[in-house]
């Protein structure tokens, strides 16, 4: 009888979590924005795969709206405040929840799920940890690091890119943009050109995990995929501790400060982070970035006449159509923001891909422009103590990526079919049919 309890217990606590996490929010967003609440608007809209006229009716109520259940600010300046304020931590932290809801998170939580929004992934953890964690990381990451990767993500590309030559159409997010960037942080990390394929797989069915609201079949088939991914994770790093190479896993697994490594769960938890967010969202960028080139012929013309250009016409693709539409932060203590008292443990929600066309700081935002001279002032990669770590692994493979495709196939376009993610926080395709043409040369 009490096995049977615990089963039954046991069962039930994905539920509750589904519940907590997801239910109960969408349940409560949705009818705030039956009421008009521009924060419940958002969350719908943000699925829709259009979000940007509602962030112009929130730019029209200030600098700062509150929202039924969070703060919003589309304001760049705003913005950037919250995301460098020591006053404010990243996300929000339902197991601290007082009272009944509290009992239950606590309850159903589960310490074995690695997500990226758990401790101690780096998106949700501070100093000192976060430093220590970040520290051990970065230099793989840094700008020079980055530069001598470039080669083998050109090679990549040439490879991807001839075996796209003499078919009729064919799914770029499927056969290039998801491909170029898993295959070069696989090889960063070491992992095995046979495990690659079930990376790609896992990232793709875990990138809800950030979103709010999601159905419980949605729910369980992000907490599978983690599971899974945890894992494959364990299994590899184990193989990396046992015969160790030369790439950042190894590294990390040996790697050690002030005497001090990584435990077993800060290890996965970094591994992880860092393999999933190092082609997740660079995905987007090649998609979001692909259509935009394609639709604006004009800008591509530019490109062609004077390619030293790319550099910034990827940043203006990341401030136009970011791949990532928001993040969130919780007041530590009580403070102020644009004037506005904020009480701790309110959240604040940064609307990035609004701040990018923040009127002022960009002129004309509205327009796409790859010769536009502030456009690396986005906010696309955060700001503060959580920029994003692989900012410049993102905009080498953005720019090799587009530029090496618009100049294989100058006749590229599009065709019916494309889709857009069903995500609310990460912004790109998850099908993009396009006639590649005939290419410019054999290579």
């Amino acid at each position: 009888m009490t096995a049977t309890r615990d089963r039954v217990r046991t069962a039930g606590k994905p539920f509750v979590r589904w519940g907590l996490g997801h239910f109960v929010p969408r349940r409560a967003m949705l009818l705030a924005a039956r009421r008009g609440d521009l924060q419940g608007r958002l969350i719908a809209a943000s699925q829709q795969g259009d979000p940007f006229p509602l962030f112009e009716e929130l730019r029209a109520q200030g600098p700062l709206y509150r929202g039924r259940f969070a703060y919003l600010t589309p304001s760049l300046a705003v913005a950037r405040e919250v995301l460098t304020s020591n006053d404010f931590r990243t996300g929000f932290d339902l197991s601290q929840a007082r009272g009944l809801f509290g009992r239950a998170f606590r309850w159903a939580a589960d310490d074995e799920l690695l997500g990226p929004l758990e401790p101690p992934s780096l998106l949700v953890t501070e100093p000192p940890d976060h430093t220590r964690y970040r520290k051990l990381v970065s230099r793989v990451f840094s700008v020079r690091a980055v530069e001598k990767v470039r080669t083998r993500a050109e090679e990549i590309a040439d490879d991807l890119l001839g075996q796209l030559s003499g078919r009729p159409g064919v799914d770029l997010v499927e056969r290039y943009c998801a491909l170029l960037p898993v295959t070069v942080i696989a090889e960063i990390l070491g992992v095995p050109a046979s495990e690659r394929s079930r990376v790609l797989a896992f990232g793709a069915a875990a990138s809800p995990s950030l979103d709010l609201g999601l159905t419980w079949r949605q729910f369980r088939s992000v907490e599978t995929a983690l599971a899974g991914f945890e894992q494959w994770l364990g299994a590899h790093l184990d193989r990396l501790r046992r015969s160790p190479g030369d790439d950042l896993l190894s590294q990390l697994v040996a790697a050690r400060e002030d005497g001090v490594g990584l435990d077993d769960r800060e290890l996965k938890a970094t591994a992880g982070l860092v393999l999933a967010a190092g082609f997740e969202t660079t995905v987007n960028l090649l998609g979001n970035g692909t259509v935009l080139l394609h639709d604006h012929p004009d800008q591509l013309d530019v490109l062609r006449q004077d390619p030293s250009r790319w550099p910034n016409a990827v940043d203006e693709v990341l401030r136009y159509d970011p791949p990532v539409l928001l993040t969130g932060r919780s007041a530590l203590r009580n403070t102020s923001v644009a004037g506005m008292p904020i009480s701790k443990g309110s959240v604040v929600t940064t609307l990035l891909a609004a701040a990018n066309r923040d009127p002022d700081v960009f002129d004309d935002p509205s327009r796409f422009d790859v010769t536009r001279a502030n456009a690396k002032d986005h906010l696309s990669f955060s700001a503060g103590r959580h920029f994003c770590l692989g900012a410049a692994l993102a905009r080498m493979e953005g720019e090799v990526g587009l530029r090496m495709l618009f100049e294989r196939y100058p006749d590229l376009r599009r065709l019916p079919g494309a889709e857009r993610r069903k995500t609310r926080i990460l912004r790109g395709f998850e099908k993009l049919p396009v006639a590649v043409g005939t290419p410019a040369l054999a290579t």
